[in-house]
């Protein structure tokens, strides 16, 4: 079992999630981040951190193709291990549907 984000996140990112991760498996994207499953460690103290309700155990249903995306941008965006600022529009973002199709972006974001 791992940890994911899911579109929850996007164009929230709060980061909060970042400062208790013990291993640093976060990863950052412009508008949202993802953990790299090979290196959570299914401790779950991330999950209960995101004001966005963004991160979720893979063992739930419907969760696959949160699990690929993941896995394939915490390859490609910088490691991040200090909380950033949030989006100005973060608390607006929050609930939103559809985020993956209507915002999500594949670049990378500062890192840390």
């Amino acid at each position: 079992m791992t940890y994911v984000v899911t579109d929850n996140c996007i164009r929230c990112k709060y980061m909060d999630c970042v400062e208790v991760c013990p291993v640093d498996c976060f990863y950052e994207g412009e508008n949202m981040l993802v953990i790299n499953p090979n290196e959570c460690i299914d401790c779950g103290v991330c999950e209960p951190e995101c004001p966005a309700e963004a991160i979720l155990p893979d063992t739930e249903n419907g969760l696959e193709k949160w699990l690929e995306l993941n896995t394939k941008f915490s390859a490609e965006w910088p490691n991040i291990t200090v909380k950033g600022e949030a989006p100005a529009d973060a608390d607006e973002m929050k609930g939103v549907e559809n985020k993956l199709e209507q915002f999500f972006s594949p670049e990378p974001g500062a890192g840390s």
